[in-house]
């Protein structure tokens, strides 16, 4: 396939099977300029798609980095009102919701943590409608990635300037099954086999997983009627999406109050333009007691200090060593990525669909049964090829899930 081609089948892909667009629906694109070429053959297939009309949001990096730099200092702590009624009325509208992300790893570096903070704090408590709406599959949602020239350097350091772009694009084709024949039909394929991983997990209820890893002994305990789900989701109106793309994880969510131990990440987060590393994490009855990062500390102790939430974990997932991704060895500095290489935990809100009947409940209804509520949801990656992970049957009995940081069954 020529790269136009390859263009032409990510769009497609995105459009069709990411958010999977319906006829006369209204798709919201977010996006930067760095995207802008990509953005506009994505228009024009969901145009073709049958969407009702396209509306796209175009941030930049510069603009951004500005405001962080040199805004006024109360403007941290507010949240534009027209940016909430555009999320509600696309709710509202039952449309659909596609970002297209080509971030700086290191966009707000050297920014004081405090402005993110806050700003990262009023967008949350401002969009918690449209949060409940993404976290609750009430309206289809997808997260793609394309290069920009700043993050293909990072990924790519070694290569020549003009060379980087083109890998990471290569990089990401290969991630997302573009290049060799019908990637429509190699996802169909893919996601059946997740929910099979899925289905398996089920089968067993687990009471507890217990992960052991050098820096890590974490034991975590699963509500009684927790679900195991792949990255396929399914809208109230029966609408199938895939909300990350790429995906290899299968995921649930934890009990709020029974998560006890420490765990280390095994890969950089990446946080509101900031890069955190080396950290380590402290549990005792579900809550962050100790948190210590060689790189980041400031803007992690801001990250677990959002809301109560933000100290209590909300997804555990299982993604084995073996993955396309960790297997490339690429470190891509971009969650999406990374966190499909590995094993990973979530900081905050955990999705009410990991829970049966979970969708019709209210926040109340759902803190009282143990399930984390939250303005935040951070992935962070844990996984390794010396991870063993353990489930923990009702009686006691244990199992093993993962040997060597790969499936044991």
């Amino acid at each position: 396939m020529t790269f136009e081609e390859k263009l032409e089948q990510y769009a497609e892909l995105a459009v069709k099977v990411g958010v999977n667009i319906q006829k006369g629906q209204y798709l919201l694109i977010n996006t930067s300029t760095d995207t802008l070429d990509f953005t506009r053959i994505v228009v024009k297939k969901a145009y073709e798609a049958g969407a009702g009309r396209v509306q796209v949001n175009l941030s930049d990096p510069v603009f951004t980095r500005a405001f962080y730099e040199l805004g006024a200092e109360e403007e941290f702590s507010k949240y534009p009102k027209w940016i909430v009624a555009q999320r509600d009325e696309l709710i509202e509208r039952k449309g659909a919701l596609l970002w297209i992300d080509a971030e700086d790893p290191d966009l707000l570096a050297g920014i004081q943590s405090s402005r993110i903070s806050a700003q990262t704090k009023a967008a949350g408590e401002a969009l918690v409608r449209y949060r409940k709406a993404v976290m609750n599959d009430d309206i289809a949602w997808s997260i793609i990635a394309v290069p920009s020239q700043k993050w293909a350097a990072k990924v790519f350091p070694d290569l020549p300037e003009n060379e980087q772009v083109n890998a990471l694009w290569e990089a990401i084709f290969q991630t997302v099954r573009i290049g060799d024949g019908d990637a429509v039909e190699k996802w169909r394929k893919h996601v059946e086999n997740l929910e099979s991983r899925a289905k398996q997990l089920n089968e067993k209820k687990y009471s507890k997983l217990h992960y052991k890893a050098p820096g890590t002994d974490l034991t975590i305990e699963l509500p009684e009627k927790h679900l195991w789900v792949s990255g396929s989701s399914k809208t109230p109106e029966g609408t199938t999406f895939i909300a990350n793309m790429p995906t290899e994880e299968v995921f649930t969510l934890p009990c709020k109050y029974g998560v006890n131990g420490v765990v280390r990440n095994t890969k950089p987060l990446v946080y509101q333009g900031n890069i955190i590393d080396g950290f380590s994490l402290t549990f005792e009855k579900g809550k962050i007691v100790k948190a210590e990062a060689e790189v980041g500390n400031e803007l992690l102790q801001d990250l677990i200090a959002n809301d109560e939430g933000s100290s209590y974990l909300g997804e555990v997932a299982l993604v084995p060593h073996q993955s396309p991704i960790s297997s490339s060895g690429i470190l891509y500095y971009n969650t999406l990525f990374d966190e499909n290489a590995s094993n990973h935990l979530a900081i905050g809100e955990a999705y009410p669909t990991c829970f049966e009947g979970g969708r019709e409940l209210q926040e109340g209804q759902l803190e009282a049964l143990g399930i984390n509520t939250s303005i935040t949801h951070e992935d962070f990656m844990i996984g390794s090829a010396e991870m063993d992970i353990d489930g923990i049957l009702p009686d006691g009995t244990e199992e093993p899930i993962f040997r060597k940081g790969n499936w044991a069954f």
